[in-house]
């Protein structure tokens, strides 16, 4: 139980760490995109308000304020390489001057110039060229800036930061491991508290339950049965089922042991199950109605597969209204499915997801009924002990259901 909890919160710590680390790479990713748009971008609007060319600077032209272009100075138009192709006002290419650039000819101008007219847009990205597409009393003008350099930056950049937080939530990993159990460490205390106790409980309560009904018999013999003796037997074999249960469920807890498997028939454990319950069930006015699937085979602890299906027919013939139906199926496909099924008024009152938690009746009063609210408890541990999962549902209005898959 101890390290399952551990599991489950390693799993979840790491599945949130990675999940918050994978937003902060989109976020970086994102941003560094828009950021180098804009950049790109503020170069194309320097260029093409003065006929494709880069404006010189001067005491009339002073470059732009730092804090608007910081990166734009009297010597940015050496470093930038561009090119522009001109149209006249039919469409058609007037020139194309690539004096600016040597990675790039006419032809290889004129025919980037065409994939940018027909895109639609007035700016884009063609071979890591930023372009943009601007009207002049000419024609239009295409202006394209090589931003080879800039988009390497940016992937460097990018491939840095993904390391970095790839070491990082490895190195947070290994620290929620190995805490973890640090983590844990007071629930596992209140854990093998509360076992030693059942333990403790068991062994202090088995003597005396042992004297009380073995007196009972000597007094019967004595004066003879009455009402009285009953109450006191019944009672004291209610409370020695109740210790035989708890003792049965930390021992299931304490066993590690995987579980001895062989194959059988599930479909003859089923219907053999059923058989035992039928002559109860049609006692109490609550018919069993079965539909097995033939010759399905199951490779598990057979006893324990037998206790979860009587626990879920007692637990059907106690609970079903007066007058009520049980169904149970079992079906093959990819694993075993058994699903029970019984008229319930009260389905929608019921916590389903609680149902399976030790002493929890769905009567709030807790009126006894000749059960502890332990025997689905032991079902769902036989069950994952065979690595299965067993749950509660409402199957239709006024019906409740339980379903096992065995895995």
């Amino acid at each position: 139980m101890i390290d399952i909890i551990r599991r489950r919160l390693i799993w979840i710590s790491g599945l949130s760490i990675i999940l918050v680390f994978v937003l902060i790479f989109i976020g970086i990713c994102v941003v560094s995109s828009i950021r180098l748009n804009k950049t790109m971008d503020m170069l194309t609007d320097r260029i093409s308000p003065d006929d494709g060319r880069f404006p010189e600077f001067s005491e009339m032209n002073p470059p732009p304020p730092r804090g608007f272009a910081p990166f734009i100075t009297a010597e940015t138009p050496f470093s930038t390489r561009f090119f522009t192709v001109r149209f006249d006002p039919a469409g058609l290419i007037v020139s194309a001057d690539v004096e600016f650039i040597a990675s790039v000819t006419e032809e290889t101008a004129q025919d980037y110039a065409e994939q940018a007219m027909r895109s639609g847009k007035e700016r884009g990205w063609i071979d890591g060229y930023r372009y943009k597409k601007s009207d002049t009393f000419l024609g239009q003008t295409v202006v394209f800036v090589d931003g080879t350099m800039n988009r390497s930056l940016t992937s460097m950049l990018l491939l840095t930061v993904g390391i970095v937080l790839l070491c990082s939530l490895a190195l947070i990993l290994v620290l929620i491991i190995l805490f973890s159990k640090r983590g844990v460490k007071p629930i596992a205390e209140s854990y093998e508290k509360q076992k030693q106790f059942i333990t403790d409980a068991n062994h202090e309560l088995k003597t005396p339950l042992t004297l009380i009904l073995a007196n009972l018999d000597i007094i019967e013999a004595d004066i003879g049965k009455n009402e009285w003796l009953d109450d006191i037997r019944a009672e004291g074999e209610r409370m020695n089922a109740l210790v035989k249960q708890l003792v049965m469920l930390t021992r299931m807890d304490e066993d590690k042991t995987e579980v001895k498997a062989s194959t059988f028939s599930l479909s003859d454990a089923v219907n053999d199950t059923v058989s035992e319950f039928q002559t109860l069930a049609e006692e109490k006015g609550k018919p069993i109605f079965a539909d097995v699937q033939p010759e399905v085979t199951y490779n598990g602890e057979e006893a324990g597969i037998r206790r979860v299906i009587s626990i879920l027919l007692d637990n059907a013939l106690k609970y079903c209204d007066e007058g009520g139906s049980i169904f149970l199926s079992l079906s093959a496909r990819r694993y075993p499915v058994i699903c029970m099924e019984n008229t319930c008024a009260e389905v929608d009152n019921i916590e389903l997801d609680k149902l399976f938690d030790r002493f929890y009746r769905a009567d709030k009063a807790r009126c006894f009924t000749g059960c502890f609210g332990i025997g689905l408890s032991i079902a769902k541990a036989v069950v994952e002990k065979h690595h299965g999962e067993v749950y509660a549902y409402k199957a239709s209005e006024g019906y409740i259901g339980f379903r096992v898959v065995l895995k």
